[in-house]
């Protein structure tokens, strides 16, 4: 029988409270209060902090504080990316944002996600003296391509892809997937328009 670990890698549901992720959790805490607490000027020390913890950093790569996250090092950026302020990580599943992309203030991306069923989603091996969680997890990668522009406020889903040079408007739910070379907006995020591909 796989063990959570296993189950997680493979996208099933898991106990997000085994020992390997609660483990990484830890790590990730003490990488987020010295992060969030180094100086803004600290350049040289919060590159290395960034890449220490996260599974990839490019160049010039910009993250705002405060910073959250659950995992870190599921979290892979390419070059030339920004990421401002105040913005949630949930990474228990990959993170991957192309190069020269934008994510502007309060952006969310969540990669965890539980049934919708209630006996589907509580765990049926509960048991409060093993620190075992009480629902069950699975985490799906979420992708975001190159030279995009994700807008203030904006929460993407567990699973999503958000293709090369699209801009999603600020305050928008992405519930799917979204194609290259569009503008996209709403709750649910849906396609307004197309724009230019890249040269």
């Amino acid at each position: 029988m796989a063990n959570d670990v296993e189950k997680w890698r493979h996208g099933d549901l898991y106990d997000a409270h085994a020992p390997y992720f609660r483990n990484q959790k830890e790590i990730a805490s003490r990488f987020l209060n010295t992060y969030n607490q180094t100086d803004y000027a600290d350049t040289e020390i919060r590159t290395r902090l960034l890449k220490d913890n996260f599974g990839a950093v490019g160049d010039y790569v910009t993250v705002g504080t405060p910073f959250l996250c659950d995992f870190a090092n599921n979290i892979y950026l390419g070059s030339k990316i920004s990421i401002n302020m105040n913005c949630s990580f949930m990474d228990s599943g990959k993170i991957t944002i192309g190069d020269e992309t934008m994510v502007a203030p309060n952006v969310q991306i969540y990669t965890g996600t539980h049934p919708v069923e209630a006996a589907e989603r509580l765990n049926p091996n509960w048991e409060l003296h093993k620190n075992q969680h009480f629902v069950m997890t699975r985490s799906l990668p979420v992708k975001v391509g190159r030279r995009c522009w994700i807008g203030g406020g904006t929460i993407i889903l567990p699973g999503v892809t958000i293709g090369d040079n699209t801009v999603i408007g600020g305050g928008s739910v992405v519930t799917k997937d979204i194609p290259a070379n569009v503008v996209a907006v709403g709750n649910p995020c849906h396609v307004l328009r197309k724009i230019g591909a890249d040269n």
